[in-house]
């Protein structure tokens, strides 16, 4: 077994046995699941609104290749520059080429997963460049050092009293801050951060091919701030995140909100198409767009798994998937968690490493259920099983063990050779392990029950007699 996967193992069983976080997961995603019924019960047609979002993300990777220079022109036409990026270490190249060139010294980040793919805080502090992150969820887990536990909501993980403790000893606030009071103090002490800042650095949550331009969707307002007051500003994007229109925001803007938040809408919206232009009086004066592939083609190549790249983030499949409830965010070691992550990060990180992921499953379907591009990810997470197994990623013991369980599965007298005591024997040896310390194993019955019928059948034979 892989070092990421044993990883995995015991960090899962530390994380599903530890009862604070449970209750303090349990509690956030009860508000959340709260405030999505109410956010979905208000749309008119949802199944329709899935299909309609499902057809057109179809339509998107089918026809990326004229898209995404469709994209770039009219983005360029706007007086930006567009950097195509094969990979993590040409995005990073890239980024930090702009800072150089520009004698910037700090950057201001706002809320980006694509930014965590790359690990572009810690690349830019080796570099010498301090870059803050704006959302007040990223800024509370880059304060502890930690990634982000959730791809919408980053410190989810974390009580308000975990938080109240980290500002007290940070900049010895109160112990028992209310929420209020902190999110006051980060406001204080980030406003000046925005104004200081040489270079704003975001993400997108789409790309509009016709107009050229990238969409952010919050609720702070930091992204404004980061994208409007630094002199150049980064976007950088994953190339999946195209959308065909400005009319198709239409749609994906309120499931992107209601699946993720329960809210009709985030706060602030916004559309930007370009550095600032001569007619305005705010923006600025660069604007970059990095679009960034890093193992998407890998999965685009995949005719039966491509649905993977139409996910738009929302987060919905993480809450309701109880995997993921209970061994949380951290512990999958990767950007993207839970379910959709199961599905992408081995195609994009590889499959020999992060195959696992694609068995941390109970395959109940309910991600399925809640996607709101209805992206089948059950049936993905067993077409990355069937490619590890097809690819030989499996280990000998794996192979062997399930050789044997089919021999014997296909043949009765196979089955009940050995007793119930020896069966018994053998799920202690191999088993107690991968198991669990936690569980008491089952015990298999002396007879098999088709061995216990016959005798049934025959004393019932002789009593007739």
């Amino acid at each position: 077994m892989g070092t990421t996967a044993a990883d995995f193992l015991i960090a899962s069983e530390e994380k599903a046995f530890d009862t604070r976080h449970r209750a303090i997961i349990n509690n956030n995603m009860g508000k959340y699941g709260a405030a999505v019924e109410r956010g979905l019960s208000r749309i008119a047609n949802l199944e329709n609104a899935k299909r309609k979002g499902h057809v057109i993300k179809w339509r998107v990777m089918e026809n990326l290749d004229k898209l995404l220079p469709e994209f770039e022109s009219n983005f360029i036409r706007r007086g930006g520059k567009v950097i195509w990026a094969n990979d993590a270490e040409e995005a990073r190249k890239e980024i930090l080429n702009i800072i150089q060139k520009a004698n910037a010294k700090t950057v201001i980040k706002s809320k980006s997963m694509v930014t965590e793919e790359l690990h572009l805080n810690e690349f830019l502090e080796q570099n010498n460049v301090e870059s803050l992150e704006s959302d007040l969820g990223e800024y509370i887990v880059q304060l502890l050092g930690q990634k982000p536990y959730h791809i919408v909501t980053p410190a989810m993980h974390l009580s308000k009293e975990d938080i109240a403790k980290l500002f007290h000893e940070k900049f010895d606030t109160p112990i028992d801050a209310t929420p209020e009071q902190l999110t006051l103090k980060a406001r204080e002490l980030l406003r000046e951060k925005y104004l200081q800042a040489d270079v704003g650095i975001s993400g997108a949550n789409f790309l509009l091919a016709d107009t050229g331009s990238i969409c952010l969707t919050e609720n702070e307002g930091n992204a404004r701030l980061s994208t409007t007051f630094p002199k150049i500003h980064i976007a950088i994007a994953g190339i999946e995140k195209m959308i065909p229109s400005m009319a198709d925001l239409d749609l994906f803007w309120p499931m992107l909100a209601t699946h993720g938040t329960g809210q009709n809408l985030t706060v602030y919206n916004s559309i930007i198409s370009g550095p600032r232009q001569a007619d305005e009086t705010d923006g600025p004066e660069e604007m970059y767009v990095i679009l960034l592939d890093n193992g998407r083609t890998n999965l685009l190549a995949q005719k039966e798994q491509r649905e993977g790249l139409y996910c738009i983030r929302c987060g919905a499949c993480l809450n309701a998937c109880p995997v993921y409830q209970n061994i949380g965010g951290h512990t999958y070691n990767t950007s993207y968690s839970g379910p959709i992550g199961s599905i992408i990060t081995p195609h994009m990180r590889g499959m020999e490493e992060f195959k696992h992921l694609s068995n941390a499953s109970s395959l109940c379907g309910k991600c399925t259920e809640v996607c709101p591009v209805k992206i089948e990810i059950h049936k993905m997470l067993l077409l990355n099983r069937r490619d590890a197994v097809n690819d030989g990623l499996t280990p000998a013991a794996e192979r062997w063990g399930w050789k044997f369980w089919k021999a014997g599965m296909l043949k009765r007298s196979k089955m009940d050779f050995f007793g119930g005591g020896m069966k018994n024997w053998f799920m202690r040896k191999f088993f107690k392990k991968t198991w669990g310390h936690f569980r008491e194993m089952p015990q298999v019955a002396d007879k098999s029950f088709s061995a216990q019928w016959k005798e049934r059948q025959k004393n019932k034979d002789k009593d007739s007699e």
